[in-house]
């Protein structure tokens, strides 16, 4: 099954609590991988007129599409959350796998993949766990559980992406979801009565009911000039929604870009149509439309820019993707090479007018280069498919603290004043007095520990409120910055395909049900958290046969199921929609989310996906016999079309369902009461494959699954 199936809210909420206080983990994101500003450093920032705790955010991509995946990215860091974009046909068919990322990212989807209505309930219910954990106890507390947030370390913006023409953002069903965005406190009500239990003392906390009120609009591909204006043009003057417009790297031309992409960075093999540039927006049709909705947003009071850049079209070339896909969408190394010089082109020309946002091959390496290129917010996608997952924008944060130390900054205006090629060039733009500038630029010189920083030795020349010249001096210092870092793309080949990152090798082993090199690579790299982890009670599991006889039963001898290790993968379908990113950095062949064992969050799922084999285990409510579990205990199988389903009784056995044929078995003595007539063929294997699956999964602690 490709379709994604939203966790229901209480479950959610039972899973993130549950597994924070049972393994230090929400949604599989390690605590220690948890965000925290460091001690004395302020990274926050302001995005229209908002305050985020942190420039950095997911794209709107596979990271920002589900409740869970929201709050996963937040834990790491991410308090600028672009998310996934809304369009009116929300009935796509997209072939799969739709990923590929070995090195470079390549994809196939392009918009949302729920129906309109449940992506607004998904962006509310990821709003709503934040404000949870924010308010939790568990965040201020002294246990060791604590998130141990700092004041202002919650402040997050949530940034709606809808697209792709007019008409469509005009509709009934798009217009609802920003005024669902922009007022969701129906729904924030509504779910509100599902907080109980251990988190009851929660239900009344202030959930933030504006979840967004900016929005960055997806052109797409081929979008006409005239189509992307007026869109911006009603975003602005009918809705009043702070707008940013994602633009397309053909911007720079074939010329141009190919001799980037294909001559300095060397990848040859990457072909870009001819029709991808034509069909697209010209520099100087966007010239003047930006210019001309600036001014509308100016008027409407609203802020304006635009983000760089949109993925590239490049000729199928790959055997990952259906040949009916002719062409795919870039993202990554040579994606950021085209996008930074494509900015950079674009602040020399705007100046200060845009709100200048990003999004290309984004990286620990180069994430605090674009936050001194003055870019808000910067934002990532394919990085975060690789191994590790979410919580590589761990080392974002390590390195950018490593050189805001370095600088002897405190927060991330200094920052990009203090890594400008000339920060006393920059301030001569903004402070025209010559012995104010020798003031200024005097207190920030000398050791590390004596001098200030930009804010600081402003402040103390001027004396009155200096945040208009601070803003001016920042200004120019990013474009200046900005524009040495288009220069230092073109002379080296940081981003070139001979640099580039090996992509992973597969040994040749195979996967199977029971076996893998369990790594656990495919948990992290599952931007939906389907792919986890699960520990098997026993060694093998037996293959007992049985015929009916006149005199009973006979049983037939066979090898048993041998299951190698205890640590085992499962994946929960309700959460995967078979994007094949698994398949791509697991060792083996075969693809984790193909192979292994397939678990469905209701016997609805269960039953609806019948030609997709799987379990559904639930939880009985009667008395506990120890290790065989609690009365009422249920588990359905498919396996290979075949179905079964075990029910555990008070006396200890099983009620087992055997491709529709009702039997009572005692798998202690190996005992089935039925009225089947003799020459009857039952094959038990299914039922210990049912109990030993469901033993497994209500175990778990803090999963979906079993909380």
């Amino acid at each position: 099954m490709a379709e994604l199936i939203p966790v229901p809210f209480s479950r959610l909420i039972r899973t993130m609590f549950t597994s924070l206080s049972e393994r230090g983990a929400i949604f599989d994101v390690p605590k220690s991988k948890f965000y925290r500003t460091p001690d004395g450093m302020d990274y926050g920032v302001a995005f229209h007129g908002h305050r985020a705790a942190t420039p950095f955010g997911p794209a709107a991509g596979p990271h920002a599409q589900m409740a869970q995946n929201i709050v996963m990215a937040w834990l790491t860091g991410s308090r600028i959350l672009e998310m996934k974009t809304v369009q009116i046909n929300d009935a796509l068919e997209i072939p799969r796998p739709c990923i590929d990322v070995p090195n470079l990212g390549f994809n196939i989807e392009w918009s949302q993949e729920l129906k309109i209505p449940d992506s607004l309930e998904e962006y509310v219910k990821g709003s709503m766990l934040i404000d949870m954990l924010v308010h939790s106890s568990n965040l201020h507390g002294g246990d060791e559980t604590a998130l141990q947030l700092s004041p202002g370390d919650g402040d997050t913006i949530f940034d709606m992406s809808v697209g792709y023409d007019l008409a469509g953002i005009r509709g009934e069903k798009v217009s609802a979801f920003i005024e669902g965005m922009r007022d969701a406190s129906a729904i924030v009500e509504r779910l509100r009565h599902e907080i109980d239990g251990p988190w009851a003392h929660l239900k009344d906390i202030p959930f933030r009911t504006c979840i967004s009120d900016t929005i960055t609009l997806s052109t797409f591909h081929g979008c006409p000039p005239e189509e992307v204006e007026a869109i911006g043009t009603y975003l602005i003057e009918e809705l009043g929604v702070h707008t940013i417009i994602k633009l397309n790297p053909t911007l720079l031309g074939p010329k141009r870009l190919r001799s980037i992409l294909n001559d300095h960075l060397g990848y040859d093999e990457l072909h870009v149509p001819d029709h991808a540039f034509t069909d697209d927006m010209q520099w100087d049709q966007a010239e003047g439309i930006l210019s001309r909705l600036k001014q509308r947003a100016d008027k409407a009071g609203v802020g304006f820019g635009a983000k760089f850049t949109n993925t590239l079209i490049v000729e199928n070339h790959r055997d990952v993707f259906a040949k009916t896909e002719k062409v795919m969408y870039l993202s990554g190394a040579p994606l950021h090479a085209l996008s930074m010089t494509l900015a950079a082109d674009f602040r020399e020309k705007f100046g200060d007018q845009l709100q200048y946002s990003f999004s290309a091959g984004i990286d620990a390496n180069n994430f605090v280069d674009a936050i001194c290129c003055g870019l808000t917010p910067v934002t990532a996608c394919t990085d975060l498919l690789k191994k590790g997952g979410y919580a590589r924008s761990h080392k974002y944060f390590k390195n950018l603290a490593k050189v805001m130390k370095a600088e002897a900054v405190t927060n991330l205006h200094d920052l990009i004043v203090a890594r400008s090629p000339d920060p006393a060039a920059a301030l001569k733009v903004a402070l025209p007095d010559a012995e104010q500038q020798t003031a200024v630029t005097a207190l920030m010189a000398g050791p590390a520990t004596e001098r200030l920083g930009a804010t600081a030795a402003l402040g103390q020349v001027l004396g009155a409120e200096t945040s208009s010249t601070m803003a001016a001096w920042q200004e120019a210092a990013a474009t200046a910055t900005l524009s040495a870092y288009r220069e230092r793309l073109a002379t080296t080949n940081t981003y070139s395909k001979a640099k580039l990152a090996k992509p992973p090798r597969k040994p040749g082993t195979e996967l199977w049900m029971f076996d893998c090199l369990t790594c656990d690579i495919c948990v992290p790299v599952c931007p939906n958290d389907a792919n986890f982890t699960y520990v098997l009670d026993v060694p093998e599991v037996p293959v007992e046969k049985a015929v009916k006889t006149d005199e009973g039963w006979e049983w037939l001898a066979s090898e048993a199921i041998a299951a190698n290790k205890k640590h085992q993968i499962g994946n929960f379908a309700d959460l995967c929609n078979e994007c094949g990113n698994c398949d791509t950095f697991c060792p083996d062949h075969g693809g984790p989310y193909l192979l292994k064992p397939r678990f469905f969050g209701s016997l609805e799922q269960w039953q609806l996906w019948s030609k997709h084999d799987g379990f559904f285990v639930s939880r009985g409510d009667g008395a506990d016999l120890g290790a065989v579990g609690r009365v009422g205990d249920t588990a359905f199988g498919r396996f290979e079309g075949r179905s079964f389903s075990s029910v555990l009784r008070a006396d200890g056995r099983f009620d087992f369902d055997h491709e529709g044929t009702a039997l009572v078995v005692d798998l202690e003595t190996l005992s089935i009461d039925s009225d089947l007539e003799p020459g009857t063929q039952v094959d038990l294997t299914y039922l210990r494959l049912l109990n030993t699956m469901r033993r497994a999964i209500l175990a778990l602690p803090g999963h979906y699954l079993s909380v």
